[in-house]
């Protein structure tokens, strides 16, 4: 019994020692995957182009609304001129039926409003969910090259939050710290007003982006 006892523990010691040995092999580096998607001229560029493209959407939208509101206003005038009963029977006739068209009119003009609108709500978070991921490959792209330059093992992001919301990393002692050299790649090629932006954006501790683009935090299910 002994003699097993002392075999399972000379086992248990060198699996632990085998497991250490591997865990000073593994050189792991660490990203601010946030920090380095807000410090990405692209994602400056995708954001400016999701704006542009929702004051578009908006001017649409309250073009809309005008034609909306004066078709009521059409519509009013006409119920009065309707009811005017000193007018014949057939001229009321004649503008009963032109006070429907308008009505219908109306409400064409709402199912259109709603329409656009929901339109409108897919096409922008189609065109954001589609910039995001072509920025995060970019990010990815560059993580790995330099991460295999470097040798690292692994590389993790000390912004990234568990299924509960509570962080995955709990300690960083700030080594092989990546982010900086890897907004230094991404952005070597960056136009100069993008720049121009991110440097403002940094002066004034204002977001490079909106929430509308930054990366989505997943919610427990």
């Amino acid at each position: 019994m002994n003699k097993t006892l002392m075999r399972i523990s000379l086992a248990t010691a060198l699996c632990w020692l085998l497991a250490a040995s591997a865990m000073a092999q593994t050189k792991i580096g660490v990203v601010n995957l946030q920090r380095v998607f807000d410090g990405y001229w692209k994602t400056k560029q995708a954001d400016v182009n999701l704006k542009e493209r929702s004051t578009e959407y908006k001017k649409q939208y309250d073009d809309i609304l005008a034609s909306y509101g004066k078709s009521n206003e059409e519509y009013k005038k006409l119920q009065e001129a309707m009811n005017d009963q000193a007018l014949a029977a057939e001229e009321r006739d004649k503008r009963k039926k032109t006070t429907e068209a308008k009505l219908k009119e109306i409400q064409e003009i709402e199912v259109q409003i709603q329409q656009f609108k929901r339109t409108a709500d897919e096409n922008l978070t189609t065109q954001r969910d589609r910039m995001r991921e072509a920025v995060i490959k970019d990010i990815q792209e560059v993580v790995n090259r330099q991460a295999k330059t470097a040798g690292y093992s692994l590389v993790f992001d000390v912004k990234a939050d568990s299924r509960n919301l509570t962080p995955v990393i709990l300690y960083n002692n700030g080594e092989n710290e990546m982010s900086a050299g890897i907004l230094k790649e991404l952005n070597a090629a960056a136009p100069p007003q993008y720049l121009k932006m991110l440097e403002e954006s940094a002066s004034t501790n204002a977001p490079a982006v909106t929430t509308e683009t930054a990366p989505e935090k997943k919610t427990k299910k």
